[in-house]
């Protein structure tokens, strides 16, 4: 059930609130109004975003007044001028992202050429909000569809095992659980390195030197530092958080 505020709508995701950013930062000069150009587009493009089913939907949903309420928003956050009345996602998209325009550019480019592949009805990506990273549910569920792409897990798993040092865990170092040859893969997953502002575009094929391969607990660990952290954590750094000394610092 989605989590609604204002006119009823759902809350704004953090996608959609990325690509609001976006926009803010080209208009500092002046904050624009309901009536302008780029605000009507980015409604248009809110709309068509498949992040939400349409019975999730008031008819105000994500129209131009809101757009621009939404921009207000962010204002008040950078600023402590403009509409009050933010959310906490408005303040950690801004933490997480407002200083740095260039990479909110990428990540809006990423976020718009997703939502054009996927060419469905409105639905929320697979997954929930504890595994959501900060680059929003969209771009979250890119990077694990192609970690779960089962060919591509299998090339990987066959080349590790015909290494010398075998089936382990690229995180912790553990091997297999299990002795019984056709079932020590299971307990394996591929991760994607590349973090997800600088991956390749939506459709391009991933590389194996872009995995690593990590046991499922790790695995789901790693996933849920980067998203309590909100920031992209490296392999060293997991590895160093699992040794008790690692730099990045789970939020609470």
């Amino acid at each position: 059930m989605a989590v609604t505020q204002g006119h009823g709508n759902p809350r704004w995701t953090r996608d959609e609130t990325i690509l609001a950013l976006d926009l803010y930062l080209q208009c500092l000069s002046s904050m624009p109004g309901p009536t302008d150009p780029r605000v009507v587009a980015l409604s248009a493009e809110l709309l068509a975003l498949p992040v939400y089913p349409a019975e999730d939907r008031k008819a105000s949903f994500r129209n131009p007044e809101g757009v621009a309420f939404k921009l207000q928003n962010l204002r008040h956050v950078a600023t402590g001028k403009g509409l009050a009345k933010v959310s906490a996602t408005d303040r950690e998209v801004w933490s997480d992202f407002g200083g740095n325009p260039g990479l909110v550019k990428t990540l809006a480019a990423s976020i718009r050429s997703e939502a054009k592949a996927v060419q469905s009805t409105p639905e929320p990506p697979e997954g929930n909000d504890d595994e959501e990273f900060p680059e929003g549910r969209l771009l979250t569920a890119v990077h694990k569809r192609r970690e779960r792409h089962p060919g591509l897990r299998l090339k990987l798993v066959r080349k590790r095992a015909s290494s010398p040092a075998g089936l382990i865990c690229d995180a912790c170092g553990d091997g297999p659980k299990t002795r019984d040859v056709h079932l020590q893969d299971a307990g394996f997953e591929a991760h994607h390195l590349v973090p997800l502002a600088t991956a390749s575009p939506v459709g391009t094929s991933t590389k194996l030197n872009d995995l690593a391969l990590l046991c499922a607990t790790c695995h789901r660990l790693i996933h849920r530092t980067i998203q309590r952290s909100r920031k992209w954590i490296t392999l060293p750094e997991f590895r160093a958080l699992l040794s008790g000394g690692g730099p990045a610092s789970p939020l609470g």
